[in-house]
């Protein structure tokens, strides 16, 4: 009995390991080993399809997004249970999704997106070319800069961890599988104010939730009339992107700011054909 459980035990590790491997593959040698392989570097598109292929806009809105008038507004930190961690849970940079969101809108044919991140190096610029003509006594001056008619504020206001959680498993005769999952929310407001009445025209707020998995299998046998116990697990943990998450809601949320200023009159598309917005998880308020 014991021989034929040595026999046996190879066969299971073996189906173990095999069963991870049907769906990692790429990540494991032959043996046994993740092998990290380092992509190339390339250029992120937009997450959203529907935002890039709106229509172009009859005459483009020109907005501006200041560096402080969008930013995390939670301050929450990496959570750990072991140690303290002074890393944030939310990217300090959510400005950059939002100014390409806008950017990138209708293909780049929807806004005008002025710079206001770099204001201060674009201003110092601008002065270093005018002392650099007037030494010179050329008469070209630059081109005023353009000024925004639209104002786009808010931020991250919540970012909400194990707002569900939940596990099933099964175990026979030293076999067993066990699957995790956890459910976290980050919700992104947005607000579009108009310059010259200081009125806010546009308000929206988006949920999207970010979803963990983790799969873990494990084997246990005894050998030698009992007195010797091998044991085998394996397991992988799947997690979605914060930041990609992140970028899903800001989308999500301009596609609902240019369809709330269709219907309102704000802006025109140049044809009159509205593509409905599907945004899977996201859940986008609008007022």
């Amino acid at each position: 009995m014991q021989m034929g459980m040595k026999h046996l035990l190879p066969c299971l590790l073996g189906l173990l390991l095999s069963s991870c491997a049907l769906k990692y593959d790429s990540l494991l040698t032959t043996g046994g080993i993740p092998n990290i392989v380092i992509q190339e570097s390339s250029v992120l598109d937009l997450q959203s399809k529907e935002l890039k292929e709106l229509p172009a806009a009859l005459n483009k809105p020109t907005i501006a997004v200041y560096p402080n008038s969008f930013k995390d507004l939670t301050g929450q930190r990496k959570s750990n249970s072991e140690f303290a961690l002074f890393s944030t849970a939310i990217t300090q940079a959510p400005e950059a999704f939002l100014i390409r969101a806008f950017k990138h809108a209708a293909d780049g044919k929807f806004f005008k997106v002025v710079e206001r991140v770099g204001l201060d190096d674009l201003t110092k610029e601008r002065q270093l070319i005018r002392t650099t003509r007037k030494e010179f006594e050329e008469d070209n001056k630059l081109k005023p800069l353009l000024f925004a008619g639209l104002l786009v504020q808010g931020g991250v206001i919540s970012y909400d961890t194990n707002t569900t959680s939940g596990g099933l498993g099964a175990r026979y005769l030293g076999i067993g599988t066990s699957k995790q999952y956890r459910e976290d929310t980050v919700s992104v407001s947005l607000r579009l104010v108009s310059v010259s009445t200081g009125e806010v025209l546009i308000e929206v707020l988006v949920s999207k939730s970010i979803l963990s998995v983790g799969l873990s299998q494990d084997v246990f046998r005894f050998i030698e009339l009992g007195t010797e116990l091998v044991e085998v697990e394996g397991g992988f943990t799947e997690n979605e992107s914060v930041s990609i998450a992140l970028q899903r809601a800001v989308e999500t949320g301009v596609l609902n700011i240019i369809e709330t200023g269709i219907e309102r009159g704000y802006w025109e598309y140049e044809k009159t054909i509205i593509k409905p917005i599907d945004c899977g998880e996201c859940i986008g308020i609008r007022g």
